[in-house]
């Protein structure tokens, strides 16, 4: 029984450390900039293994060097109410539960662990800065908890201007400097509406917006998810709502 209690101990231990580990870096990002995420890491081990030539790209912009097109279009797309709530859309959570409920009950072959949806743009960047691709309950915990921390640590522009720098939008392309630049070679702050519509709309599959030979699993609509964001830019907001001050 004793090694049972010094396992489940030597456990306890672990899960602190790690949770510590994510503290520190999240502290750290308050005035530094994250050099690479976990996602980008891996990537970049998938395209080009040991090579010191790698076609990852990936360049620092200040969120106010980004046009406000673009972090509109992007919060169309991604999380309408960024700004507004604290971290999670505990709605969304219990349809894609729902949903996710639903799909394992069918089965047909396919793993009992999968997840889909209901993500913020806070739970993304959680999961794209320190957890694996894997899905699985687990991981979705920790996610979770790194997605509390985010919002405690670091304020609402702050973690959306790490977020522009940092999500995918093509093979290898990382950030918006990085995007603006491969699509339509030119800085993040010289986007048009179009141009902005266009690259938010890539962010569900942005391999696929990319290089159609990573289509065959998207299904995605680009034009038409263009139109929507388009639609719907002038009605987001930007920063988060001040409530009024009670007399």
């Amino acid at each position: 029984m004793r090694w049972l209690y010094y396992f489940l101990k030597c456990l306890l231990g672990g899960f602190i450390a790690m949770q510590m580990y994510f503290v520190i870096q999240i502290g750290l990002w308050v005035v530094f900039d994250p050099s690479s995420t976990a996602f980008q890491r891996a990537e970049r081990w998938r395209l080009c293994s040991l090579s010191w030539s790698c076609p990852v790209k990936s360049t620092w912009v200040p969120y106010d060097k980004i046009s406000a097109n673009l972090k509109r279009a992007v919060l169309v797309s991604e999380d309408d109410i960024f700004f507004q709530h604290m971290g999670v859309r505990v709605e969304d959570m219990k349809k894609a539960w729902a949903k996710n409920s639903q799909l394992n009950q069918q089965g047909s072959g396919k793993s009992k662990t999968a997840l889909r949806g209901g993500s913020t743009i806070t739970q993304q960047l959680a999961k794209n800065l320190f957890l694996s691709s894997e899905q699985n309950y687990f991981r979705k915990a920790q996610e979770l908890i790194i997605t509390g921390l985010l919002e405690v640590m670091l304020p609402k522009q702050r973690l959306y201007e790490i977020y522009l720098n940092s999500v995918e939008w093509g093979e290898g392309i990382f950030g918006i400097d990085a995007a603006s630049q491969h699509y339509y070679g030119i800085k993040p702050a010289s986007l048009n509406r179009e141009q902005a519509a266009a690259l938010a709309s890539a962010l569900p599959a942005p391999k696929c917006f990319d290089k159609s030979q990573y289509c065959r699993k998207a299904n995605i609509h680009f034009p038409t998810r263009q139109e929507f964001i388009l639609e719907n830019m002038d009605r987001v907001a930007l920063a988060p709502i001040q409530k009024p001050k009670a007399r």
